[in-house]
């Protein structure tokens, strides 16, 4: 199935997910990669973000470094899915929230400043639905960097790295709050950025590269949504192992072909006891299962029990909330 058939496109996607031109005037940069002009660029772009295929150029942050974040669940009833999913949609730190096969089968990651901010949004999902809120905080990445090849299938692109936190400088986090919500697609974004911020833009770039190099930003490029490009099968694996064989077995299943994101996170008692979690997106459920049998075929994960959560519905996609300032940078 090609979802993508026009070639600069797809040069586009596939190229530009991650080193985003910290120059001046990037589309440009970037046209002069595909032989055609920066205008051309910036109105192919925004037409795939007006069609859904990408959420935004912008960047993505290491998990739980200059902000928090978690996964968290609740066990909807059918009739009031959408209710529920707009209630805990409306809150700013949502930024994914998921339908998924499963008596637990409202998904969603919940992010902010710090885990207070975060417990403070369970808290009001509680209240305003009436429902247990079952929370599982992440543990260590495997691998979280998520990554789409036109060509060739979904693929993990670079293993996580500790993030340099000592690289902060003030100012930082509103200028990564802007970044994840995304560039301005414009000749001069970072000039935009500096604008809304009151600070030059060489300052921007520095600050960019600097945040990029220590790890904190972890992907800085063109962010896609997989299934409007035809990855509709995305299927949440957790498996029942015991702690003492994470170390060995998570490295192991995020290299496996197919495996996008892979992660330890904390059980919740009785009710849920899975501490190891890997993502598979693929074009179909069939391309999915091949790929969980390859995982099941593991030496380390032969006879482990595990679930198989498929999604069905996506009600959110945006990037995370790491500060709840906005204006000039002080």
């Amino acid at each position: 199935m090609q979802i993508v058939s026009d070639p600069i496109d797809l040069h586009l996607l596939d190229n530009w997910q991650r080193d985003f031109p910290l120059v001046n005037r990037p589309f440009a940069r970037i046209a002069t990669d595909l032989e055609i002009d920066e205008a051309e660029v910036i109105t192919r772009l925004k037409r795939m973000k007006k069609a859904g295929r990408i959420t935004r150029v912008g960047a993505t942050c290491a998990p739980n470094t200059v902000s928090a974040s978690t996964l968290a669940a609740v066990a909807a009833p059918h009739r009031a899915l959408d209710r529920v999913a707009q209630i805990i949609g409306a809150e700013p730190g949502v930024n994914h929230s998921y339908e998924r096969e499963n008596d637990l089968n409202l998904w969603f990651v919940a992010t902010g400043p710090d885990r207070t901010h975060i417990d403070k949004t369970l808290d009001r999902i509680t209240e305003l639905t009436g429902l247990r809120v079952f929370d599982f905080p992440l543990v260590r990445p495997f691998n979280v960097d998520l990554g789409f090849r036109m060509n060739g299938g979904a693929t993990q692109l670079r293993a996580p790295r500790p993030a340099n936190l000592d690289a902060m400088r003030s100012g930082d986090r509103r200028l990564l709050q802007l970044l994840t919500t995304g560039l301005p697609i414009t000749a001069m974004p970072y000039a935009d950025v500096a604008d809304q911020l009151g600070i030059s833009e060489a300052k921007v770039l520095k600050r960019i590269a600097a945040l990029t190099e220590a790890g904190i930003i972890s992907r800085f490029g063109v962010i896609v949504r997989h299934r409007a490009l035809g990855w509709s099968a995305n299927a949440m694996v957790v498996w029942d192992i015991a702690p003492d064989r994470i170390a060995e077995t998570g490295p192991r299943l995020a290299a496996l072909p197919g495996v996008t994101l892979c992660y330890e996170r904390r059980p919740a008692s009785e009710i849920w006891p899975y501490r190891l979690y890997n993502m598979i997106h693929a074009r179909s459920r069939t391309e999915a299962m091949d790929v969980l049998d390859r995982a099941r075929a593991l030496p380390e994960l032969q006879g482990v029990d595990h679930e198989v959560l498929f999604s069905t519905r996506c009600f959110k996609q945006t990037g995370a909330l790491i500060s709840l300032k906005a204006g000039k940078v002080a």
